[in-house]
């Protein structure tokens, strides 16, 4: 059994009711007081939605461990124990994050990565005792965004999990931020004056599409963010770590030589359009785009 870290431990004012019109007033009579009305009681604020994590680990100790911490922290986890079992729940229903170790009998971690990836950007987080540089990468490659190796903190495991989901709900706001510019007629502009340009590439951030000439390449999350900050700035030559704060939004909470790896994986994907050699690399800095 892995070793973890000791667990860290919401009037709707009702206005009165007008007096009765009176009659014609009589002489030494006086209108009657009106009648006294209750206040409404104070609406409770709903209370906000837990985020949903799916727990992909055969080990029980370490689920109900993992389980338990994090509901204390304001998580919805739902536990699973084998990679079946997790193909299932997923056809099933949809969570915020998905933590999944590799070692699952019946469907193998991998392709329960390949899965969750499959039905679009949802956050992985592998775990896996597995814990050299070619695990990291292949698992990186098959499409999860994050890889930590057990045993491992909480803790740490908290901070991973909140870097993942701020990333996706900064996604889910850059559309309305990008709204908040519009023209004073009120008409957003128009997506390609928004969209991020380079050569043949285009990078759509408001719907998260990257394109090449035109034809679609399909990037995750991690790689469209990584993308996106070269785009942004076409003639700087990025640090690991710069690329990876301006990915990731802080920071560096993870190994620089994780950016190699979705770069690496970025040029792959772009070989077969012929632009892979639009992202340089600068020796014993990082990374720049090719003029």
């Amino acid at each position: 059994m892995d070793d973890f870290s000791s667990q860290n431990s919401a009037a709707a004012d009702v206005a009165p009711a007008p007096a009765a019109s009176a009659a014609a007033p009589a002489p030494a009579a006086s209108a009657a007081a009106p009648a006294p009305v209750a206040l409404a009681p104070a609406a409770a604020p709903a209370p906000a939605a837990q985020p949903t994590v799916l727990v992909v680990e055969d080990d029980a100790a370490i689920s109900d461990v993992t389980c338990s911490f994090l509901a204390q922290e304001g998580y919805a986890c739902t536990p699973v124990f084998s990679g079946t079992e997790a193909r299932l729940v997923l056809g099933a229903h949809r969570f915020d994050l998905v933590i999944c170790d590799l070692m699952l009998p019946g469907l193998p971690g991998e392709d329960v990565v390949a899965l969750v990836r499959a039905q679009g950007a949802t956050p992985v987080i592998v775990t896996s005792a597995k814990g050299t540089t070619s695990d990291k990468v292949a698992l990186l490659r098959t499409g999860a965004d994050d890889y930590l190796v057990k045993p491992f903190d909480l803790d740490e495991l908290l901070a991973r999990i909140e870097v993942q989901l701020r990333r996706v709900r900064d996604a889910r706001l850059a559309p309305d931020a990008a709204a908040g510019t519009a023209p004073a007629s009120g008409l957003a502009a128009p997506r390609s004056e928004r969209a991020l340009r380079f050569r043949a590439w285009i990078a759509d951030e408001d719907t998260r599409t990257f394109t090449v000439d035109g034809a679609p390449v399909r990037l995750t999350r991690t790689e469209f963010d990584l993308v996106c900050a070269l785009m942004r700035r076409p003639r700087k030559v990025f640090t690991k770590r710069e690329l990876f704060a301006a990915a990731w939004r802080e920071e560096p909470v993870v190994e620089e030589k994780t950016v190699n790896t979705h770069i690496g994986n970025i040029r792959a994907k772009l070989k077969g359009t012929g632009t892979e050699g639009y992202i340089e690399t600068v020796w014993g800095i990082g990374f720049k785009l090719a003029e």
